[in-house]
């Protein structure tokens, strides 16, 4: 039987006579000292397990950057939407009083352009023109014996494709020729097809109370009318695109310049020499008189 002073004899010591025993020494924690080691790159182990998705996402937000949706998804056209009413009313109030000086682009749009205020104006600017020219048709001839007033909706479909045709077409070329000259000559303003298409829709904002004033059978009005919608839109359009040909050469700054002024004057013209010009009304059949039948004698 072993001896109580053995040293071989196995015996356990409790923790607190351990600490008791030296209050001066330091101990160390394996899990401590493996959290807070650091590589020799300066690298911090990864403990938490976190989603490289998730820090990723962080980034973006951070960042402001957005990711690029494909087109054929919901999302990819809901930011041709993102505008909220003070923006809208902003930049019309910016299309009908345009200030030399002030792009339009870069004070009203913002890197932000949107295809809500350039569809609802063409619209209402489609119905405007359409109606008023009905009843622009039917004041004119109200005192004539022979008219009869019969509605014409068939201005409304080519209203709406001159108008439309317009504010897409004509956006649409002036943004690949801007695009082809941009590759020439690499110091050039570059602007986007949304943003030219939202600048071309809210310049025919004005058109709108000027359409209600061609109404009333005044020529002089109607000319004048013409004359101030020409001037304005026609200056918001030169204000804008001026600082993208302007140090292109002189002959294509005056072919852009009289191309936009053109387009402006056609569409103006066009849709008062159609919608409202005094036609010669078409009579009302006479209820006296009748049409002789002839017919066949039999025998």
């Amino acid at each position: 039987m072993a001896s109580a002073n053995d040293p071989f004899q196995f015996q356990e010591f409790e923790e607190s006579n351990l600490l008791a025993a030296d209050r001066d020494s330091t101990t160390i924690n394996i899990e401590d000292d493996f959290v807070n080691q650091k590589s020799p790159g300066g690298f911090t182990p990864n403990i938490d397990n976190e989603d490289p998705m998730a820090e990723d996402d962080k980034a973006e937000l951070l960042s402001g950057e957005k990711k690029s949706t494909p087109f054929w998804t919901f999302e990819y056209y809901q930011q041709f939407f993102d505008v909220d009413t003070s923006h809208v009313k902003e930049r019309i109030v910016g299309s009908v009083l345009p200030w030399p000086g002030k792009n339009f682009i870069h004070v009203y749009l913002r890197r932000n352009p949107d295809f809500y205020g350039p569809f609802w104006i063409c619209t209402t600017l489609v119905f405007a023109i359409a109606i008023s020219g009905n009843i622009s048709t039917f004041l004119v001839n109200l005192n004539k014996p022979n008219y009869k007033y019969t509605p014409e909706f068939g201005k409304v479909t080519i209203a709406a494709t001159a108008i439309f045709t317009y504010a897409w077409l004509v956006p649409l070329a002036m943004w690949g020729f801007l695009l082809w000259r941009n590759n020439k000559i690499m110091n050039l303003v570059s602007y986007s097809f949304m943003e030219v298409v939202c600048v071309y829709g809210y310049s025919l904002s004005i058109y709108i109370p000027a359409v209600v004033l061609w109404i009333f059978p005044f020529e002089w009005l109607r000319w004048l009318s013409i004359l101030v919608a020409l001037l304005l839109s026609g200056s918001v359009l030169v204000i804008t695109f001026w600082p993208a040909v302007r140090d292109d050469q002189p002959k294509i700054i005056a072919a852009v310049m009289s191309a936009i002024v053109v387009f402006n004057v056609l569409l103006a013209v066009g849709c008062k020499a159609y919608f409202f010009s005094e036609a010669e009304p078409v009579p009302a059949p006479d209820k006296l008189t009748a049409t002789a039948v002839v017919h066949p004698h039999t025998t």
